[in-house]
C-alpha cells in the first residue's frame, strides 16, 4: 500500500508508532484518544486507561441527569460500549470529553423514553394515608421520605421528561449548558453552530421547559 492511500499522514503514522511503545498512563489524552483509533478496535490496555481517565467524567453526568436511579452503573458500561464501537468516527480527539457527554446524554435520553413507554400504572391497593383530615396516595415505600423531598423527586422527574421531549438540537445544547456548564463559545465549537445560535436555542428551551412546568409548579 503507498502512503498516499493511507487515511492519515505517514508523520501520523510514525507518530503512533512511537507512541506505540510508550506505557499508556504516560500519553496524552489525545495520544491516548489517537492510540484507541488505531485499527478497527480499540486495544484493551489502551481502552481500558480511557476509561480509568473519564469514567468520572461519565459518572458525574449520568448522577446530574438520574440521581435517583439504581441502575447509573448499567448506564455507564453501556456508555462505554457506545464509545468502543464508534470513537474511530470521531474526527477531533481534542474534543472527546464533550463526545463523550453527548453519549452519556442520548443514552439517558433514550433509557427515559423507555421507561416512559412501559412505567407501571399505580395501583389502586396502595395504602389510603389519612394526613390532617386529608386523603393522598402514597405509593408503598420500605424507606419512606418527608413530603418535601417526593416533591422534589417528582420535580426533577417531570424536569428530565421534559427535556427528553425537546428536539435534539434543543436537548443537546440545554443540557451542555446547564448540566455540564460549559461556555457558550465552547457549546458553540463543540456543535459546529454559530454563537447566536447557541444563545436562541438555549433560550427557546428554558421557554419550552418553562410553558411545560409551569402546569405543575403551580399545583
Amino acid at each position: 500500500m503507498s502512503r498516499e492511500s493511507l487515511p492519515v499522514s505517514w508523520s501520523a503514522v510514525e507518530a503512533i508508532a512511537t507512541q506505540a511503545a510508550m506505557p499508556v498512563d504516560k500519553l496524552s489524552n489525545y495520544d491516548l484518544i489517537l492510540q484507541c483509533q488505531t485499527g478497527l478496535r480499540p486495544g484493551k490496555s489502551v481502552f481500558a486507561e480511557l476509561i480509568r481517565r473519564y469514567q468520572s467524567h461519565v459518572e458525574k453526568v449520568l448522577y446530574h441527569l438520574a440521581p435517583d436511579w439504581s441502575d447509573r452503573a448499567d448506564l455507564s458500561q453501556e456508555v462505554w460500549i457506545r464509545v468502543y464501537r464508534n470513537i474511530t468516527r470521531l474526527q477531533e480527539p481534542e474534543k472527546f470529553r464533550g463526545w463523550l457527554s453527548r453519549i452519556a446524554t442520548n443514552l439517558f435520553y433514550d433509557e427515559l423514553r423507555k421507561r416512559k413507554r412501559v412505567s407501571p400504572p399505580l395501583s389502586l391497593d396502595a395504602p389510603l394515608n389519612l394526613e390532617d383530615g386529608e386523603m393522598s396516595w402514597d405509593v408503598a415505600s420500605d424507606d419512606p421520605r418527608p413530603d418535601d423531598e417526593l416533591a422534589t423527586q417528582e420535580f426533577y422527574e417531570k424536569l428530565r421528561e421534559a427535556i427528553a421531549d425537546l428536539p435534539e438540537v434543543f436537548r443537546t445544547t440545554i443540557v451542555l449548558r446547564e448540566i455540564e456548564g460549559m461556555a457558550y463559545e465552547e457549546i458553540a465549537e463543540l456543535t459546529g453552530v454559530s454563537l447566536g445560535t447557541v444563545k436562541s436555542r438555549i433560550a427557546r428551551a428554558r421557554q419550552r421547559l418553562q410553558s411545560q412546568l409551569q402546569p405543575y409548579l403551580e399545583a
